[in-house]
């Protein structure tokens, strides 16, 4: 349990990050921020701040030094930053959350070691492995860049008229997943939170609303059965757990019209589809 006044580092500084850096002040914690943009939103709203790149190894070190627990409120912080970091600080949640959500291929696996349902899926990384992934998977597919995603950001939806040239040029941006496409009935999102005692909470499931790709609007209460929700509980239950999960996680979901869910992804950080939480719970997102 963390002293009241202790410093909690945080890795990025979006909008996440603010909300964070005004939620630790509530209960009598101090904020410091790191982000390479000097406009960055949660500078305007912290005491210390640190303008660096994420690659900058000596002052990376320098940051963590003047902190109590570190903390990251997207999941593309490089992986050897957190290495650095956590020889002299500790990093929740724990980077090996991090390194799982960055790559959509590692991801998949790790949800199906669990024995959860995903999208069925291949690895493609040649022009020639995606028509051959391509046989298997069908149209309309999507092909997602394995890293780097998010809001919609390197995807690619697949259909009988989509241009040789179009995949090419999706491909240069490194290996990619293509998934089948989901007529999915509804998308799920559950806020779980984990101590480092192993106790795990959640909010009710959410259900989500996307434009283009970026989350319009998350209904709660939701209309999904109340089986369905304690369902997608449990599962993101199993995530947390095996994961050996500290902090708040966001675990996204599809709803398929015969009742049965399959997972699509993590975030290893509060969610965007959590700040209702804000205005409609005790403790928010980023007080938990």
């Amino acid at each position: 349990m963390l002293k009241m006044g202790s410093k909690i580092g945080i890795l990025g500084g979006g909008q996440l990050a603010r909300m964070l850096a005004v939620s630790a002040s509530r209960i009598g914690y101090l904020a410091h921020v790191y982000d390479p943009d000097p406009s960055s939103p949660a500078f305007e709203v912290v005491s210390n701040k640190t303008i660096g790149s994420f690659k900058d190894t000596c002052l990376l070190k320098r940051f963590a030094k003047t902190v109590d627990v570190m903390t990251y409120e997207f999941e593309n912080v490089p992986e050897a930053a957190l290495i650095d970091i956590e020889k002299i600080i500790p990093i929740f949640p724990r980077k090996n959350a991090l390194a799982i959500s960055q790559n959509r291929i590692e991801e998949k696996k790790f949800f199906q070691s669990l024995g959860l349902k995903t999208a069925q899926y291949a690895l493609v990384n040649s022009f020639e492995s995606f028509l051959a992934a391509e046989v298997v998977i069908k149209t309309p597919s999507i092909l997602k860049t394995c890293s780097d995603g998010y809001d919609g950001k390197g995807q690619l939806r697949i259909t009988g008229s989509t241009k040789k040239s179009e995949v090419k040029k999706h491909l240069l941006q490194g290996p990619c997943v293509l998934e089948s496409f989901v007529p999915f009935y509804k998308e799920i999102s559950v806020i779980i939170a984990r101590s480092n005692e192993g106790q795990v909470v959640s909010y009710d499931p959410g259900e989500n609303i996307h434009e283009s790709g970026i989350l319009k609007k998350t209904i709660v209460p939701s209309e999904i059965p109340r089986k369905v929700q304690l369902d997608s509980v449990i599962i993101a239950g199993k995530i947390i757990n095996a994961l050996n999960y500290v902090g708040v996680l966001g675990v996204e979901l599809f709803l398929k019209r015969n009742g049965e869910l399959l997972v699509n992804e993590i975030a290893p950080r509060v969610h965007n589809s959590g700040h209702w939480t804000q205005n409609g719970c005790a403790i928010d997102q980023f007080e938990q």
